[in-house]
């Protein structure tokens, strides 16, 4: 695998499960799974690809909890995933995000296994400011 600094796509998933206090085994057994399938994948997706765990996502209610992210990319978050039932579908979001540009997916893009399971899809921020009097706006 290639050097984690040049992956461009970033898959988070929630790993604490602040109701139990301790490690939330899912998210460990779906970093396991996606390592696996991503790799399978073979390249340029393997090389392209970071997946790690994080604390809290803030999404307890909706365990398993997982994120897409890349540099002027959309950033999405599914919840509700099944490390078992839904890593097929995972795989299949992770080759459709790689492929665009700006990462915007409309829902009846994105495998239908994820159907229900969007819990937010952030628009890359373009900041812009000019000076106006002094003042940036």
């Amino acid at each position: 695998m290639a050097n984690p600094v040049s992956r461009q796509h970033k898959i988070t998933v929630c790993t604490d499960c602040r109701f139990t206090g301790g490690p939330c085994r899912p998210g460990a057994d779906l970093i396991q799974r996606l390592n696996r399938s991503i790799a399978a994948l073979g390249e340029p997706l393997d090389r392209d690809f970071s997946i790690a765990g994080t604390v809290c996502m803030a999404a307890c209610t909706r365990p398993c909890t997982i994120a897409f992210q890349a540099t002027g990319k959309a950033t999405y978050l599914f919840g509700d995933i099944s490390p078992e039932e839904d890593i097929d579908d995972l795989v299949s979001f992770a080759t459709a995000y790689a492929k665009r540009n700006d990462g915007m997916t409309r829902a009846a893009e994105r495998p239908r296994g994820l159907n229900g399971k969007t819990l937010a899809r952030i628009p890359a921020a373009l900041l812009v400011s000019e000076d106006i009097g002094g003042l940036f706006q």
